[in-house]
């Protein structure tokens, strides 16, 4: 394993820096804005202009990388990333605030992509589900740490956004002197979002399901700890709970998937995530603290990892050199219901209470699998073996460079396909 990581050690430092930071940025905004009396509708639209800065990002954002190269657009764009945390901790604004996170978002999303695009120059067939299981493996777990140094300094001061600040700069460095080869350039090219749809609804509907409920939780979930509690501290021990919850059941469950019908872990993970949702929603105010974490982290646990079996399900029926189309297909469809959920969230959440972000979450999981199952009774099976691996969909996971790949693939003489 240490000489599979070690040509890409650096990337993977970069990478931990740079999320550790945005851990702490998402959850230090929703705070913040929460304690400056935001509505719930206004910190919904705060977090649904991430989502759609990072979809714009992934669709147009390598039109940049094509014109300039990966190098001097990772340092533009962790300049200006670095730069936005300090002018939101300056300028408290909401329609600011909506500004500055559609331009994180799309930075983020294009740094994906160089970094990405960079560990999949590094890897071959043989260690890529290795190298990106390290890779999502640091994902979740920096990002926890991100969250818990909300519990450094007070959110109504500038230091925490200046910590954002540092940290998104000095992510920069081990990526810019990094001895590896710089990926290849690439050409541009459409994606297919009706091959999509025809391989695979159960998949793209997956993805949506995903998208609604993960950007609904990221924007919102401090609101909702902050219903009930009071304390900073709760609120960044329940987004870490979660966060690691993902982790725990990440691997698992996708194993799992490769050793029988994913459909069958598909439907039972949602029917687990939307009875857990339904516990949170009607019982969170009376549950104590360990209560409280308990449930995020089998929420996490069990939500979390649909994304990537949906993917690993989309590819299980696509022809073999459409890997890249399902899975570039599938992230922007995350990014359209990460856009879209916070928004329905909140006015659940300002009719029904704070509780109503989980109300939100067991209704659109429920819907997940009730269609999982009728659709089930309707196609043949998939036997165990015929399955594609868990690891291929990994490099999917929330991140960007799975657009990259499929815009690359149009410069290709070879049909051939990571």
């Amino acid at each position: 394993m240490i000489q599979v990581i070690s040509p890409i050690a650096s990337l993977l430092l970069g990478v931990a820096i740079l999320l550790t930071g945005q851990g702490l940025q998402g959850v230090l905004l929703p705070v913040r804005a929460n304690l400056e009396g935001f509505s719930t509708l206004g910190v919904a639209f705060v977090g649904a202009a991430y989502f759609l800065g990072f979809t714009l990002g992934c669709w147009k954002g390598t039109v940049l990388i094509r014109n300039v190269g990966h190098v001097r657009v990772f340092a533009a764009m962790t300049a200006v990333a670095s730069a936005s945390p300090l002018l939101l901790g300056m300028w408290v604004d909401l329609w600011a605030w909506g500004v500055l996170r559609v331009l994180t978002g799309y930075c983020f999303a294009i740094l994906y992509v160089v970094i990405e695009s960079w560990l999949n120059e590094r890897s071959t067939d043989e260690n890529r589900g290795a190298i990106f299981s390290v890779y999502i493996l640091i994902n979740m777990t920096v990002l926890a740490v991100g969250q818990q140094m909300l519990l450094l300094s007070d959110p109504m001061q500038l230091q925490l956004f200046a910590v954002t600040s540092v940290l998104v700069s000095l992510a920069a460095v081990p990526v810019a002197l990094s001895t590896s080869q710089s990926p290849r350039l690439i050409e541009e090219a459409r994606l297919d979002f009706g091959y999509c749809i025809r391989t695979s609804r159960g998949g793209m509907l997956g993805s949506l399901t995903c998208g609604l409920t993960a950007g609904a939780f990221w924007a919102l979930a401090p609101v909702f700890v902050a219903d009930f509690s009071d304390t900073v501290s709760l609120t960044a021990s329940f987004m870490t709970a979660v966060v690691l919850g993902g982790a725990a059941g990440q691997f698992p469950l996708g194993r799992l998937s490769d050793r029988v019908d994913r459909r069958f872990v598909m439907l039972s993970i949602s029917v687990v995530s939307a009875l857990v949702s339904a516990l949170l929603w009607m019982s969170a105010g009376g549950l104590p603290v360990v209560g409280i974490l308990t449930f995020g982290f089998l929420w996490g646990a069990s939500s979390f990892p649909l994304y990537s079996i949906s993917v690993a399900h989309a590819n299980d029926r696509a022809d073999p050199d459409k890997y890249v189309v399902i899975s570039s297909g599938m992230l922007l469809m995350y990014g359209l219901g990460a856009v879209t959920g916070p928004l329905i969230a909140s006015g659940l959440m300002s009719l029904m209470g704070a509780s109503g972000l989980f109300m939100f979450a067991a209704i659109i999981f429920s819907f997940f699998a009730a269609y999982v199952a009728l659709g089930s009774l309707r196609r043949k099976p998939v036997a165990p073996g015929d399955s594609g691996e868990f690891d291929d969909a990994l490099a999917a996971v929330v991140t960007a460079s799975v657009v990259y790949e499929h815009e690359q693939q149009t410069s290709d003489d070879s049909s051939a396909l990571i």
